[in-house]
């Protein structure tokens, strides 16, 4: 892993801020790395609040939507919320639902399924609206490519409504309103929603329009950070407003028994969750019924009232997702091994394709494939005559854009700069695999095939000493507490420390792959400890002699007893 070193900033924009704000070096670099450069602009990163954002009818076609499905509530019309069947549609899916329904709408819901449909808007999906009697569809999180689908819709009299966050293309559908921020010429000032954020800007226009308060919507949030957090949008601007208010709705009031019910099948309560609570053990388990069985679960469970059915829904979900770790971690072994015997371990790819490999986990196989090798990375499964593919990217190269050169090969494809889907006949796999390699090889920075890890601020383990007994935490600590939600953009701040001295490290867990670090400061005689997840065999290294070490903090939960721990990152 190579050590990005921390950005350095003109001694004036540090020594102002320190005198403006009052606070300390190590506090004002990481503002300064957030793009945080005066008084006013650090009062709202550290109070950030549902009242600064921003104007939901700044965005295109607003106005056209919100009319559109006024009209239709207040003509009884049937509604049908069409979202995806990752965390970002269903959780989009679940939010319109609950705010129409409380409107007095006749609202039905549709999740594709991932496997007969495919994602996006499909034929089959419009011909259900069209025998259930809807008249306007409103699709979230996906749409905003589908021209054809919706041209057919309009042949069945059957209007639609766009939410999306999604790159256009060349042409737009022709629905009567699109709601995405991402259009070109869409003035919205915030380009990062998810789909689930732009949906939650629609009830915003839609409730205030009526005169309702912003306030009356905080507990829709839950959804809303749930979403953002899975969806790796940036955690800034709107986002982290959001966010923070949704986790803030969570911890201190809980609405959605769907989400306690996951938490507590799973044995996932904590005494407060975090955005990182929400991306590993909430919305693995939301994806796992679209991934294993159909997403409409998941949406049921996001908006059941009952108790007793929302237990017996988590637990079927909780099922799914033990089912999800068992193929994700075989196949994963499987593909490692292709990789091996084809000795493409020194190519600037990694395409690899297992005929019977299950497609609702081909995404986590690809992410777990480039930990090993770090390469742009595409694994592809075999459905309904073609070949199917999950893509994931590393960091720094746009694979929707490689996708994009390819595009002559492929059936279909869509997705974003680090996460794509696409389809090809069988007979153009190995071509694509020469052809994408390719694109790869010539586009591709040298940088990027190489991990790499950025340091925020380098201090020494005297910053980490409380200033007084009667304080659990440090100063700095405590402010960092104050920077969350973590998430990209604003992710939970890195440091180095220079010159530590193992004091008993060892080596800990299944099969001796994590290290309890062990350190003595010297300056202050005393002694910090900490976790270094897959870094077992650092150990021989870190015994010999000084070392440094780059981590986060954290807290660790033990005994009834809370105290702060470093989350190490790598040693050297």
């Amino acid at each position: 892993m190579r050590w990005k070193k921390p950005i350095s900033f003109p001694e004036e924009k540090i020594q102002y801020l320190i005198d403006r704000i009052g606070i300390d070096r190590t506090t004002a670099l990481l503002l300064l790395q957030r793009g945080i450069t005066d008084f006013d602009q650090a009062k709202e990163f550290f109070n950030p609040d549902i009242n600064s954002l921003h104007d939901p009818y700044l965005m295109k076609d607003m106005d056209k939507a919100i009319k559109t499905i006024s009209e239709a509530i207040q003509n009884k019309e049937r509604i049908m919320v069409y979202g995806d069947y990752d965390v970002d549609g269903t959780t989009s899916v679940a939010l319109l639902f609950l705010y129409l329904k409380s409107l007095g709408g006749e609202i039905l819901t549709y999740v594709p399924d991932r496997y007969t449909e495919g994602y996006g808007i499909s034929n089959q999906g419009i011909d259900h609206a069209k025998n259930e009697g809807v008249s306007l569809i409103i699709a979230i999180d996906c749409g905003i490519r589908a021209v054809e689908q919706v041209a057919y819709a309009n042949e069945l009299d059957i209007n639609f409504i766009i939410c999306d966050h999604h790159l256009p293309g060349e042409e737009i559908p022709q629905a009567r309103a699109i709601l995405n921020p991402k259009q070109p010429d869409c003035p919205y000032p915030y380009k990062e929603l998810c789909a689930c954020g732009v949906g939650f800007k629609l009830i915003q226009a839609m409730h205030t329009k009526s005169g309702g308060k912003l306030h009356d919507l905080i507990p829709y949030l839950d959804l809303v950070a749930i979403a953002t957090g899975a969806d790796i949008v940036p955690i800034t601007g709107e986002n982290r407003i959001l966010a923070a208010a949704g986790l803030k709705q969570l911890n201190e009031q809980p609405k959605r028994i769907g989400i306690d019910a996951i938490l507590k099948v799973s044995n996932s309560s904590t005494q407060k969750l975090s955005l990182s609570d929400l991306v590993f053990k909430i919305a693995p388990r939301i994806n796992a019924a679209g991934r294993m069985k159909h997403a409409h679960h998941s949406v049921e469970l996001l908006i059941e009232e009952d108790l007793n059915k929302a237990w017996i829904i988590a637990e079927e979900i909780e099922d799914y997702n033990k089912n999800r770790r068992k193929k994700d971690s075989s196949i994963t072994i499987k593909a490692l091994e292709q990789i091996e015997e084809k000795k493409e371990t020194e190519k600037y790819t990694t395409v690899v394709y297992g005929e019977s490999w299950h497609r609702g986990v081909l995404g986590i196989v690809a992410s777990r494939l480039i930990e090993v090798h770090h390469r742009p990375t595409i694994v592809f499964g075999k459905g309904d005559g073609l070949l199917t593919a999950s893509a994931r990217s590393v960091k720094g190269f746009n694979i929707y854009d490689a996708l994009n050169e390819c595009a002559h090969l492929l059936e279909k494809f869509g997705g974003h700069k680090y996460a794509a889907g696409l389809s090809l006949l069988p007979e153009n796999y190995y071509t694509f695999k020469k052809t994408f390699e390719e694109i790869v090889k010539t586009t591709i920075s040298p940088d990027c095939l190489e991990p790499e890890i950025q340091i925020d601020a380098q201090i020494t383990l005297s910053e980490l000493l409380p200033e007084n007994n009667r304080i659990t935490f440090p100063k700095l600590y405590r402010i960092l507490n104050r920077m969350r939600p973590f998430g990209p953009g604003n992710n939970n701040p890195v440091f180095l420390t220079e010159g530590v001295i193992d004091n008993g490290s060892r080596k800990v867990g299944k099969d001796e792959k994590h290290l309890r670090i062990s350190v003595y400061d010297t300056t202050t005689e005393q002694t910090f400890v900490g976790i270094g997840f897959n870094l077992g065999h650092k150990l021989d290294e870190i015994n010999k002699s000084s070392f440094d070490i780059i981590y986060s903090l954290d807290e660790n939960h033990w005994n009834g007893s809370t105290t702060l721990q470093l989350m190490v990152k790598d040693v050297r």
